[in-house]
């Protein structure tokens, strides 16, 4: 499953109103951790067919501000429109994986 790109515009309609459960992960392309995180995601994504959607911080500050992300990389598992869980920083595949199951 490809990863999504949401932003402010399309965030309620690929995430809010999403049939299945989105992970969203609030990132920025300078941060390192974030970075650290991506290759976790997109293998996540492929194996586990789980939906992620991409939040990019510095591009997005209304909808990083209403989720109150202080620090990235931060991931919000969103379940029929409201968040679930959130883990924050540096996070394993293991503890992503239990977020969503």
């Amino acid at each position: 499953m490809e990863i999504l790109k949401v932003n402010e515009d399309n965030f309620k309609e690929q995430v809010l109103q999403a049939d299945t459960p989105t992970l969203v992960d609030f990132y920025a392309d300078w941060c390192g951790p974030c970075r650290g995180l991506a290759p976790i995601l997109e293998g996540l994504a492929q194996e586990d067919q789980l939906r992620i959607a991409k939040v990019d911080v510095d591009k997005n500050p209304r909808l990083t501000d209403q989720y109150k992300v202080m620090a990235i990389p931060t991931l919000l598992l969103f379940k029929d429109g409201e968040v679930a869980d959130r883990k924050t920083g540096g996070i394993s595949k293991q503890e992503i994986q239990g977020m969503v199951r």
